[in-house]
């Protein structure tokens, strides 16, 4: 494993800790809203500290974009990009399905990334160029060609209510025409999901960078495609994404298109 994995993996187990210690009393967990339908926790904040730690220990002149810290750092090529716990909402009702994203970004373009998964204790990991892994067994994609055999994940967009038709319009469309649609509410483990073949597509409105680099990483490197909603390579900037299997990912871009609306364009 790459050094740098290394650092990311030791930091995702050391915030795994904390949030495990809290997820066995959770009517003790401080929660508010950041805006309607989006809570943070002092596990969130603890979590994220303790991941800071163990990175600015082995890098100090990296800079970091963390989703509770925001952007630090400074002026560094190489920028960190961190969501403690992706699926918070889950955390606190105790619905076993969040995780921790870690992805160190260079000049721009995400060079490493681990997910892990607490309540499995699934490990992923994936450097650029050198394949995706779970639990150091190399992962790909899954093999299905046609849509309608397919498994979709997504993730309603509640930050982004002005999109709320187009997207019910991929939904519905969708409905009819695939095996399945799941939306379990981490968009980084639905990515780490689809790089193993658990599923076979994916596609959300408005993620931040954290939800989805080390994610769409995994994904690349287990064979399969990312793209905004134009079929180009800008999502964690837009932060409308589509991924796949390579014949699922053409498929799903499709109808994600024929749907978007002018406010969706990029």
């Amino acid at each position: 494993m790459h050094p740098i994995l290394n650092i990311a993996v030791k930091a995702a187990r050391r915030a795994s800790t904390i949030i495990n210690r809290a997820s066995l009393d959770l009517d003790k967990v401080e929660v508010r809203a950041k805006q309607p339908n989006d809570f943070v926790t002092e596990i969130d904040h603890a979590a994220e500290a303790a991941i800071i730690e163990v990175i600015s220990e082995a890098y100090p002149e990296h800079a970091i974009l963390a989703e509770e810290t925001g952007d630090t750092g400074g002026e560094s090529e190489f920028q960190w990009i961190i969501d403690p716990l992706d699926g918070t909402t889950n955390f606190i009702h105790g619905f076993p399905q969040y995780a921790i994203s870690i992805a160190l970004a260079e000049r721009g373009i995400v060079q490493h990334g681990v997910i892990y998964d607490p309540n499995r204790n699934e490990l992923f990991t994936a450097s650029k160029g050198r394949g995706a892994y779970l639990n150091d067994r190399r992962i790909r994609v899954g093999k299905r060609t046609k849509l309608f055999d397919s498994l979709i994940a997504t993730g309603f967009p509640f930050k982004e209510m002005a999109h709320i038709d187009a997207y019910l319009g991929m939904f519905q469309e969708l409905a009819g025409k695939t095996a399945g649609l799941r939306r379990p509410g981490s968009a980084a483990l639905d990515l780490a999901w689809l790089a193993a073949g658990r599923t076979d597509g994916f596609f959300e409105i408005g993620l931040k960078a954290w939800d989805m680099a080390a994610g769409t990483l995994l994904v690349t490197e287990a064979g399969g495609l990312a793209s905004d909603f134009g079929g180009e390579g800008d999502y964690l900037a837009t932060g409308n994404l589509v991924a796949g299997s390579p014949k699922i990912f053409t498929q799903l871009l499709q109808i994600v298109q024929s749907h978007r609306s002018e406010a969706l364009m990029a």
